[in-house]
């Protein structure tokens, strides 16, 4: 069973209030996710491991540590993932950017693939799957799948909110795929929307209806 890690950092908490809040504009709540996402890229890079090397300081030549090379990839579900790409970016600025673009059947309602671009080396890459919200896990789920049939082998998701509902979702689908979020909310309403959540993230990050 994949796990779960809910950020309950003070800063991550604080800017996530203001990001929920409804009468926070859409160039405020950009910035917003884009900070929180870069707390968020610190603590979910935590296990990154490291080697050592040799430098010279001003004062003498000493053994320190290196990021040990793993590759990694950024691989958000569009649109609203877009919107934390650049805070991760921030601390990882080598990282590959992948996108997968995701439409609902209006029949089915299920999530379909419509966009797949994706770094050659998927299958060397740690990858982190992104999407502010994890609501029904629909979206993730197929996601996440569709990576793994391109050979992706070790993934992560990274959302802001999630629903109890989509992670269950997500732990059943892909036991292997660790969830990291800034809270989990109560549940999801009959419109599949978080509740208290923050509205639809796209629409906030880029100011549509």
């Amino acid at each position: 069973m994949s796990r779960v890690y809910v950020f309950d950092h003070p800063l991550i908490q604080h800017k996530l209030t203001f990001i929920r809040d409804k009468n926070t504009g859409t160039k405020e709540f950009r910035e917003l996710v884009d900070e929180v996402a870069t707390l968020m890229a610190y603590e979910i890079t935590r296990d990154m491991p490291l080697q050592e090397t040799e430098i010279e300081t001003p004062v003498t030549t000493c053994k320190s540590k290196v990021l040990a090379g793993k590759k990694i990839g950024l691989i958000p579900i569009l649109r609203a993932g877009l919107g934390m790409v650049d805070g991760v970016l921030n601390l990882i600025p080598a990282a590959k950017v992948g996108h997968i673009g995701l439409y609902r059947d209006p029949e089915t309602l299920k999530p379909v693939e419509y966009y797949a671009k994706l770094p050659t080396d998927i299958e060397e890459r740690e990858l982190i799957v992104i999407d502010p919200m994890l609501a029904t896990g629909g979206s993730a789920s197929v996601a996440i799948t569709a990576l793994k049939k391109r050979g992706a082998k070790n993934m992560k998701l990274m959302c802001l909110i999630a629903a109890p509902e989509g992670i269950k979702v997500v732990q059943e689908d892909h036991p292997d795929v660790d969830i990291f979020v800034a809270a989990v909310d109560e549940q999801l309403n009959d419109h599949g929307y978080i509740v208290p959540g923050l509205g639809d993230a796209g629409d906030r990050l880029y100011g549509t209806k």
